[in-house]
């Protein structure tokens, strides 16, 4: 089986690169401002399966730029689906807890109404419906709080922030699941090769990390995992205003994805003792 990866230096793509049979493409290959471009490279592929790991992920400039990323994040997935479509090729996409409005304690369904905060979200949606309506086998796969030791995460961030404080404040009404990348990037080869093999569904699914926490909650357990000595003050979202509103509620359910696919959420304690591990900073790691 052949992957053809759109996206190449993200968390997810990066992740993607490490397997077998994929070919990764990167901006200079593949720029998803140009949709007509991607499509054009459907077309001509030999791959049997397409992944869309690349995105316009910055969620506060998208409030200043949302025609930029609605063109990325939705007429390009949705010119690409109709390619694969045309080709009879499964495509698979990524999208973002973003499409949801955060209320509520109860974890998302992939069958709830999505109602966007801001511009990134309204962009991911609208990929949605292109990949959805472009008529061809599909999984699109919303996923949260993604880390990794690749690129700009949480993860790191607080690594780099620990290193010059005693102690952070850090929001602590927002709840969601970190979800490692190369959980998500495992899920992905999984449901490409369901597809192949002709035994893929079509839907959107939800993967997340378990437990729920909060991003305090998360921070403390970077710091206490790595053995930085830094306290974490619990602070509201109204304390730390960014341009675009976060969803205070990211918890995704990820039951249709185990029904479907035999795949049950990530463990994200585990995946970020891994990731701790490859950026070195794994308290007592002997290895």
């Amino acid at each position: 089986m052949r992957i053809l990866v759109f996206g190449k230096t993200g968390q997810v793509a990066t992740e993607l690169a490490r397997q077998a049979g994929v070919v990764n493409l990167g901006r200079d290959q593949a720029d998803l401002s140009d949709p007509v471009a991607c499509a054009a490279i459907i077309r001509e592929t030999d791959a049997d399966v397409v992944i869309n790991a690349a995105a316009y992920t910055a969620v506060d400039k998208a409030e200043d730029a949302e025609e930029l990323a609605t063109l990325i994040n939705g007429t390009a997935p949705a010119a690409m689906a109709k390619a694969a479509a045309k080709r009879g090729l499964p495509f698979l996409h990524i999208s973002s807890d973003y499409v949801f409005d955060g209320q509520g304690a109860c974890p998302w369904q992939p069958g709830d109404t999505p109602t966007p905060l801001g511009a990134y979200g309204r962009s991911k949606l609208a990929g949605e419906d292109g990949v959805r309506a472009a008529g061809g086998a599909y999984a699109i796969l919303r996923t949260s709080w993604v880390f990794s030791a690749h690129g700009a995460n949480f993860v790191k961030t607080m690594l780099r922030l620990g290193e010059g404080h005693d102690s952070l404040d850090i929001v602590a009404d927002q709840i969601g699941g970190p979800t490692p990348a190369a959980e998500i990037a495992t899920v992905l080869a999984t449901m490409a090769k369901a597809f192949h093999n002709g035994a893929g569904r079509s839907g959107i699914y939800h993967y997340g990390g378990i437990p729920a926490i909060s991003w305090a909650g998360f921070a403390r357990q970077i710091f206490a995992s790595s053995g930085m000595k830094v306290a974490v003050r619990d602070i509201p979202t109204s304390a730390y205003p960014t341009p675009a509103k976060r969803p205070l509620n990211s918890r995704l359910n990820a039951s249709t994805l185990a029904a479907d696919y035999g795949i049950e959420p990530p463990d994200w304690k585990t995946g970020l003792n891994e990731v701790l591990k490859e950026l070195g900073h794994l308290k007592n790691d002997k290895t």
